[in-house]
């Protein structure tokens, strides 16, 4: 079997593996050179994410790239403590949650995809596809054609493939927040932790990531989506400086900044109705944009769950639905969570007040029973073959 991948990013390098572990040849088009190069700030994954991960057999070379983060703290704008609770995972889970780099964790799977024997193909934007009963063709801007028996389509938020399936699928929408993320350099931070505190302009994130470094990230919540055409690092510093001036350990966090990453304007998507058709596939955020910390997770979840479904069911079009039937539920309900998440992020100053006190009582008592479902996740065990 023969199978064509769209996007190089994290959705696209973890189906690439899984297709490799079940025996199918792989080719990924990426548009950019470089889909490992600037590609935003920090991102996490979960006990259910890295599980994945393991499912694939490369859970340690992403810990090895990554910072283990065993604790999460909510704090008030206030400073105060509203919870402390295991990162990403249960509290009886020996796997701790792993934050790493965006860029690093492509960088890593891209690698190992090529390995496998994969094969990368940059600057190649793909434009449309044709599926007929034997296979499928994919088309690209350059004027290249390739056949494949199956398309799996991880070009992400906007995505082509999304559109060519279902012309009236939902368009991403702004969420109502931006991030303005960086590292700073500083003492005091406790490593190991994930904090996360609910501010007055929206959640702001850090953690130590080294000897002195400091990954941090504001989320700032703004009904408008800001222009960013022309603004300078220095103009988003000294923003997010007084958006956070109130905050003493957020601001004294932004106050020792050393490097920014590029500001990133945060979308979401109604439930995409149509994720396959006989031939293709979305996989990642082109079916499903998540948030909630669980992109990259989601991702690696549907990587492993679909080259199952290939190896177990007689024909590509009926894997392609075992793979919906069994991951639409789960992203339903994790949609949910996620547009709740959004709305705490979002939330004014009475509304986070009332939060907070809610989250005092809530996170202690009932925090990881509320989480179970999400970080209980077992992946298929994807045993290894050769190419068929």
């Amino acid at each position: 079997m023969r199978a064509i991948v769209i996007g190089g990013g994290v959705a696209g390098t973890a189906a690439a593996l899984a297709l490799r572990r079940v025996g199918v040849e792989v080719t990924i088009h990426e548009a950019y050179e470089d889909p490992a190069g600037d590609v935003g700030s920090f991102v996490s994954l979960a006990s259910n994410g890295l599980r994945g991960l393991d499912a694939l057999g490369y859970l340690e070379h992403i810990r090895a790239a990554g910072v283990d983060v065993p604790r999460q703290r909510m704090w008030s704008a206030g400073g105060r403590l509203l919870g402390d609770v295991p990162r990403g995972r249960r509290g009886s889970d020996p796997l701790h949650s792993v934050t790493l780099m965006r860029g690093q964790l492509v960088a890593t799977l891209r690698a190992q995809a090529v390995a496998t024997g994969a094969r990368i193909v940059t600057g190649e934007r793909f434009v449309d596809f044709t599926e007929t009963a034997e296979g499928v063709t994919a088309a690209f801007a350059s004027g290249r054609r390739e056949r494949a028996d199956l398309l799996e389509a991880a070009d992400g938020i906007w995505s082509t493939a999304r559109g060519l399936l279902d012309p009236a699928t939902p368009r991403p929408r702004y969420a109502g927040l931006y991030t303005i993320s960086g590292v700073s350099s500083m003492d005091g931070v406790k490593p190991g932790v994930f904090n996360m505190t609910f501010a007055r302009h929206g959640a702001f994130l850090h953690l130590a990531a080294g000897e002195r470094e400091v990954w941090w990230s504001a989320q700032v919540a703004e009904a408008v989506e800001p222009d960013r055409d022309g603004v300078t690092d220095a103009e988003w510093l000294r923003r997010a400086a007084n958006l956070y001036r109130r905050e003493v350990v957020p601001s004294s966090v932004i106050a020792a900044t050393i490097a920014l990453h590029p500001v990133v304007v945060m979308h979401a998507v109604d439930p995409v109705p149509t994720w396959h058709g006989d031939r293709v596939v979305l996989v990642g955020d082109a079916a499903h944009p998540v948030g909630a910390g669980q992109g990259a997770a989601m991702a690696v979840e549907d990587a492993v769950t679909l080259a199952a479904a290939l190896r177990a069911e007689p024909t590509i079009p009926a894997a392609l639905a075992a793979y919906e039937v069994e991951r639409r539920p789960r992203i339903v309900k994790l949609l949910g969570a996620a547009e709740d998440n959004r709305d705490a992020k979002r939330a004014g100053p009475v509304k986070r007040r009332l939060q907070a006190l809610a989250m005092r009582a809530f996170v202690p008592l009932f925090y990881e029973k509320a989480t179970t479902w999400l970080y209980s996740y077992e992946p298929h065990r994807l045993r290894e073959d050769t190419p068929r």
